[in-house]
């Protein structure tokens, strides 16, 4: 049946205004699924790599410390979405400012100065700073250029410099170069952060 013409109505009329207040909000949702899908994708590794992790750190009755920088939390986040992650995480430091990562980690003035807030020198002093001022047997530190901006020709953007350690021993130190949006470098930050602890772990480095 057409549209009634009586009622100042045409079929032609008509197909505006009913495709106008739906179509653009179903475009935009099938423009979201693959960015949820890879979100979830995302999630789920970090939700495993944490699940291990933790698994780790009780058996070895050890406890855990983060010092983030670039990450903003983001590894101490995954860690405590795990469930009963307070028998085996401690604390986390999240010093995004040269200030804080003084204050609340020890970092030298002079490390900072010498060498940039993403260095290995710095990062090795977080990770010291993070044992010394908890009751932790295990850290990861990390510091890097997220982006967009910030990145220089000796230190692009994706450059992350990482240092894990345990109790009683020098941290390892390591710069990586990650592709990809912000978003994608501080995903793949967190992920190489627990993969290597798990590492350390079994190594009973």
């Amino acid at each position: 049946m057409g549209v009634t013409k009586g009622r100042g109505l045409s079929r032609r009329r008509c197909k505006v205004p009913f495709l106008g207040w739906w179509w653009p909000i179903f475009m935009r949702g099938l423009a979201l699924i693959p960015v949820m899908g890879e979100t979830r994708a995302m999630k789920e590794i970090l939700d495993k790599l944490a699940e291990e992790l933790g698994r780790r750190l009780l058996a070895r009755r050890a406890l855990l410390t983060t010092a983030e920088s670039c990450t903003g939390g983001w590894i101490a986040k995954v860690v405590t979405d795990v469930a009963g992650s307070s028998t085996w995480f401690d604390r986390g430091f999240v010093t995004y400012s040269n200030e804080a990562k003084q204050d609340m980690l020890g970092v030298s003035g002079d490390s900072l100065a010498a060498h940039g807030a993403v260095s290995a020198p710095v990062v090795a002093e977080m990770a010291r700073g993070a044992l010394s001022h908890s009751r932790a047997q295990a850290v990861v530190a990390v510091s890097g250029i997220a982006g967009p901006g910030g990145g220089t020709e000796d230190k692009p953007v994706g450059t992350v410099f990482f240092a894990w350690a345990l109790a009683g021993r020098e941290p390892e130190v390591k710069r990586f170069r990650f592709a990809g949006d912000r978003e994608e470098i501080r995903h793949q930050t967190v992920r190489l952060a627990l993969e290597r602890l798990i590492e350390l772990l079994d190594d009973g480095a």
